[in-house]
C-alpha cells in the first residue's frame, strides 16, 4: 500500500513539474506571435523575400542615418532622437500600408477567384484541376501563387499539403477561409460544392460593398489624422531654419518639449486610426 502511495504522489508530482513546460507544437499547428504577424506582412505586401530580422536591420540602419544627418543639420541631440525614433518606424509604415492596399484590392478579386472555381466544377474539373487553372484564367494580380499550386501538385500529387504551401503564399484571410472550405470538401465530399461556392461568392460581393460604403465615408478622419501629425513636425522643421529656436530646444526644457510633443503625435494618431479604420480580418485558419 505505500508503494502504490508513493507512486501516485510521485506521479502527482512529475505532472505537476511537466505542467510548467510548454507542450511541442504538433503537426499542422503553426507558432503565433510578432514573427509570424510580420512574416505574413510582408507576404502581403510583396516582399516575401524579406525576413523580419531584414526588416529590423532595415529600420535601425533608417534610424542611424537620418538622425545623423538631422543632427548636422540641427545639432540638437533630442531633434536628431525624434528624427530617428520616426525614421525607424518608417520601414514598417510603408510595408503594413503597401500590405493594406494589395489586400484591398485583392478583396475585390475573390469573389471573381470563387465564380472561377465553381464554372471549373460545373465543367467538369476535378478539385485541384479547378484551383489550379487560376494560374491562367484567373485574375492577374494572383496568378502566380496559383500557378506555384499547380506545379506543387504536380510534383508530390499531394493536395492538402499543396492547399497549406497556398496559404502560406497568398497569407489572405480571404483566401484561407476559401481555401478551408475547398479541404473540407474534399475530405467530407458531397454535392454542394457548386452551392457553397456561389454562396460564398454572394458573401464575399455583399462584405465588399458594405466595407467600400463605410471605408469611403470615414476616409476623412485618415486624411485628417495624417495632417494633424504632419503639421506640427513641419512647423519645428521650419523653426528650426532660425538660431534662437534652435538655442530654446538645446536645453531641458526643450528637450521635455520635444518628447512629450513625439509621445502625444504617436498615441493620437493611433486613436485617431483605431476609430476610423475598420478591423482587418484575422487568420483564424491558418
Amino acid at each position: 500500500m505505500g508503494v502504490v502511495v508513493g507512486l501516485l504522489l510521485g506521479a502527482g508530482l512529475a505532472c505537476v513539474w511537466w505542467s510548467w513546460w510548454p507542450l511541442a507544437r504538433g503537426h499542422g499547428q503553426r507558432p503565433d506571435g510578432w514573427t509570424v504577424r510580420t512574416r505574413d506582412t510582408l507576404t502581403q505586401a510583396g516582399v516575401s523575400a524579406v525576413t523580419p530580422g531584414a526588416l529590423i536591420g532595415v529600420s535601425a540602419l533608417a534610424s542611424l542615418l537620418v538622425a545623423a544627418l538631422a543632427f548636422l543639420v540641427v545639432p540638437v541631440p533630442v531633434v536628431a532622437l525624434c528624427a530617428g525614433a520616426f525614421a525607424a518606424a518608417a520601414p514598417s509604415a510603408l510595408v503594413r500600408g503597401r500590405a493594406r492596399r494589395r489586400l484591398a484590392a485583392a478583396r475585390g478579386l475573390w469573389p471573381d477567384v470563387v465564380d472561377h472555381l465553381a464554372s471549373g466544377v460545373r465543367a467538369g474539373l476535378s478539385l485541384p484541376e479547378a484551383v489550379a487553372q487560376l494560374g491562367d484564367r484567373g485574375p492577374a494580380e494572383l496568378r502566380p501563387p496559383f500557378r506555384a499550386f499547380a506545379e506543387d501538385y504536380r510534383a508530390t500529387g499531394r493536395f492538402v499539403d499543396s492547399l497549406d504551401v497556398l496559404k502560406d503564399r497568398l497569407a489572405d484571410p480571404v483566401a484561407d477561409r476559401i481555401i478551408e472550405a475547398l479541404r473540407l470538401t474534399r475530405d467530407v465530399g458531397g454535392t454542394d460544392l457548386g452551392r457553397l461556392l456561389r454562396t460564398l461568392s454572394t458573401f464575399l460581393r455583399e462584405d465588399l460593398r458594405t466595407r467600400g460604403e463605410i471605408e469611403a465615408r470615414q476616409s476623412w478622419t485618415v486624411y485628417a489624422a495624417r495632417l494633424a501629425v504632419a503639421a506640427p513636425w513641419v512647423v519645428l522643421a521650419m523653426l528650426a531654419t532660425r538660431p534662437e529656436a534652435i538655442r530654446a530646444y538645446d536645453s531641458t526644457a526643450g528637450a521635455v518639449v520635444l518628447v512629450t510633443g513625439a509621445v502625444c503625435t504617436v498615441v493620437a494618431y493611433r486613436v485617431m486610426l483605431r476609430v476610423a479604420r475598420l478591423p482587418d480580418d484575422p487568420r483564424v485558419l491558418r
